[in-house]
């Protein structure tokens, strides 16, 4: 019998309860015939009403002291505490399980390193994709690409409002409203919103495809916040709709191309289609081409599905460390944000004419706006663009269009 332990009692760790006692017969199977049973739940509030109170705890150290337990989900959140925990938890020869992402964008090359070399297990399924299995195949299943590229829809609550403004033209401020009012967004929405969720889940990305440590604080982001309804107007007037991509290029050198951004997608893009609170990941190898993830990117059992995915894996696999492992390089492996170029859709209240003598070579859009030109871009830098747009008299907005 395998004893867990799980940090934290909120959406998703009571998802991780619900699951591991309703579905306790499969996960043993799953498991090598080996039971999974919960020992601890990790809170700091109190539960006295709950079915098996007896379980909760406010102490970490009867988790980290307790030598029968030896896989813990931690689903806590944040950095602090759950950084240290985590870190006495592998340093004490017990694998975790996590659908931290800020812990693992920032601190995972660390405590992975920690893990493998006390032959446990650092598992974050749930880290990216909320249930949808992303983390798993792109170390296994497509282990014998070179990956080339990931682009995706990472953040449920953006692509929410966005797909609210595209169906519904809703305003971006009723839409967030909306999402906040739905529980899809959090009362200060500023990760989600500004593109700092879909930064961290990119990074966790493109470092497991590089094998290198890829730090979110190098990833140029832009997040939703001045995208307006007049924006999805043009862009559905153009055949596409405007998503938030987390976008990583890898090269034949080892540099690897990152940015958060809003971008123009064409219809005919799988992209396209990503509705509501969905997520989709498309991944492109050098064997098997193009290959889409696409699923329920957050919420409390998906999530915990994931999780407790872990939880099982880590039992099964209790007597070696798997190599899910990537390195702090010993060089700056991320390419210059110039490196890449990029059709650009701007609007502007300048003329058509001083655009043409401007941007020379562009293709303008059927204006929705009075007293505006529209118009795409030839391929161009990010230095490049902002260049030219200064000597525009007054830019409306300029988004990135999808390659």
């Amino acid at each position: 019998m395998a004893k867990v332990a799980i940090m934290g009692y909120g959406t998703v760790g009571s998802g991780v309860y619900d699951i591991i006692k309703t579905n306790s017969d499969k996960l043993s199977r799953s498991a090598n015939g080996e039971s999974v049973d919960i020992k601890y739940i990790l809170d700091i509030r109190d539960f006295d009403d709950h079915p098996e109170k007896e379980l909760f705890t406010k102490e970490f150290n009867d988790i980290l002291n307790d030598d029968e337990v030896s896989v813990v989900a931690e689903v806590m959140g944040g950095l602090h505490p759950a950084y240290e925990f985590t870190k006495s938890l592998l340093e004490a020869g017990k694998s975790v399980v996590t659908s931290n992402k800020e812990l693992v964008a920032t601190y995972g090359t660390e405590l992975l390193e920690i893990a493998r070399g006390k032959n446990v297990n650092y598992f974050f399924e749930a880290s990216v994709g909320g249930g949808i299995p992303i983390i798993r195949p792109m170390h296994q299943c497509l282990t014998a690409n070179n990956i080339l590229k990931i682009a995706g829809i990472l953040n449920g609550t953006t692509n929410y409002i966005l797909d609210q403004m595209i169906r519904k033209g809703k305003t971006f401020e009723t839409a967030l409203k909306d999402a906040q009012n739905n529980g899809f967004a959090e009362r200060n929405p500023a990760a989600d919103i500004e593109g700092h969720d879909a930064c961290r889940k990119i990074a966790i990305l493109a470092s497991l495809a590089s094998g290198k440590m890829i730090d979110y604080n190098d990833i140029d982001t832009d997040g939703i916040t001045n995208i307006t309804l007049d924006d999805v107007k043009y862009a559905a007037a153009m055949d596409s709709v405007i998503k938030l991509i987390g976008y990583a290029q890898f090269d034949e050198n080892g540099k690897v191309y990152s940015i958060v951004s809003p971008m123009v997608i064409k219809n005919s893009s799988p992209l396209a289609g990503v509705d509501g609170v969905f997520n989709a990941i498309m991944v492109t190898g050098d064997c098997v081409g193009d290959v889409m993830f696409y699923g329920k990117g957050a919420g409390k059992l998906p999530t915990a599905s994931a999780v407790v995915a872990d939880v099982v894996d880590a039992v099964k696999h209790s007597d070696r460390s798997k190599k899910i492992f990537w390195e702090k390089p010993t060089e700056n492996i991320m390419a210059d944000i110039d490196s890449k170029k990029f059709e650009y859709f701007v609007r502007t209240t300048d003329s058509a004419e001083n655009v043409q003598k401007i941007f020379g070579k562009c293709e303008f859009v059927d204006n929705i706006i009075d007293n505006e030109s529209a118009f795409v871009t030839s391929p161009l830098t990010k230095s490049e663009v902002e260049e030219k747009l200064a000597k525009l008299s007054d830019v409306v907005a300029n988004i990135r269009v999808m390659d």
